[in-house]
């Protein structure tokens, strides 16, 4: 088992060298505390086979994997994230999951993805390479910022088999026998998200596959403001009728789905006490917005008040929450 913790950093910028250290067992990404004068974490590892478990306890904060973390190339790595304590907020691939304990969630670490804790919060993650994963669930990104509920199928055998290996006493067992309950672990998980979803036929899964591949290049140039349907068809060599079929299998139109993605970032800035002293137009040009009165009416739109009401509410409830 490895151990890691917040004993013995700094006091100040603790998120940040929290991160770093972080980043030397797990992936990079960057931690915001939501008390800047208290944060205290810790993993524990324990590798099962195949499969890395890891339990994260944390205080209340912010995670955030940006573009800019993300090592193009590199091994493809996929997190079911059980929620054990606590209560989360998961985004990932346009999709935005409330974690209660129980739950599980499906992570990418090769995509941008955004965790936000409203207290002390204790997550267990199953780390699986592609290849594996790939036997039990073909098309993972089908699934990719998808909550699987406590009550779905196998979930809850599965979340409290994933409880007892977090503890960190391991199964006690062989090296082959570990590699049986890691693909144990793994069928069951798979199975609760599947039993739900009729499997996908090849032709489908290929479509869902390229999908992701343009909800990537998206996610990676949310903040371009010339991103659009010819700009994508042109990077990845595809005509603009290839690319419309292809994401159609998700039941948005590439526009609107560009538009809520940015409101949406836009909208989790600005509830960001972090964020309080960026003025909106900042957050919103930040996003690929380029006009100011486009960027209000949208949101109104969408969230039925103003971006400044909207800002107002959410930063006097975060105020009201932990105080």
């Amino acid at each position: 088992m490895d151990l890691i913790s917040t004993n013995g950093l700094p006091r100040a910028d603790r998120g940040a060298a929290w991160a770093a250290l972080y980043a030397t067992r797990m992936s990079k990404c960057e931690f915001t505390p939501g008390d800047t004068d208290r944060f205290d974490a810790e993993l524990r590892i324990t590798q099962l086979g195949p499969v890395k478990i890891a339990r994260h306890a944390m205080d209340r904060c912010s995670v955030e994997r940006r573009r800019s973390d993300i090592v193009i190339g590199a091994p493809r790595l996929y997190n079911f994230l059980l929620q054990a304590e606590g209560t989360g907020t998961f985004y990932q691939c346009g999709k935005e999951s409330e974690l209660t304990p129980g739950d599980f969630v499906l992570c990418d670490t090769g995509l941008p993805h955004f965790f936000k804790t409203e207290g002390p919060a204790v997550n267990i993650m199953v780390r699986v390479p592609l290849k594996i994963l790939s036997t039990y669930l073909p098309t993972p990104e089908q699934f990719c910022g998808q909550r699987l509920g406590r009550a779905a199928g196998l979930t809850g055998a599965a979340a409290a088999m994933v409880r007892e290996l977090g503890s960190g006493q391991g199964p006690g067992c062989s090296p082959l026998d570990e590699e049986r309950v890691a693909r144990y672990l793994l069928e069951m998980i798979s199975m609760s998200y599947t039993s739900g979803n009729a499997p996908l036929a090849d032709a489908s899964a290929i479509a869902w596959q390229r999908r992701r591949d343009v909800i990537q290049f998206i996610e990676d140039n949310l903040r371009d403001p010339d991103l659009s349907p010819a700009l994508i068809s042109a990077r990845l060599r595809v005509s603009g009728r290839h690319l419309r079929t292809v994401f159609a299998s998700g039941g948005e139109k590439i526009l609107a789905y560009i538009l809520r993605r940015r409101l949406e970032e836009c909208a989790r800035q600005m509830s960001n006490p972090a964020w309080s002293m960026h003025t909106l137009t900042e957050i919103a040009f930040s996003w690929g917005f380029n006009s100011s009165a486009h960027f209000t009416r949208t949101f109104h739109e969408k969230y039925s008040v103003a971006p400044r009401e909207f800002r107002r509410r959410a930063l006097e409830r975060s105020v009201t929450k932990h105080s």
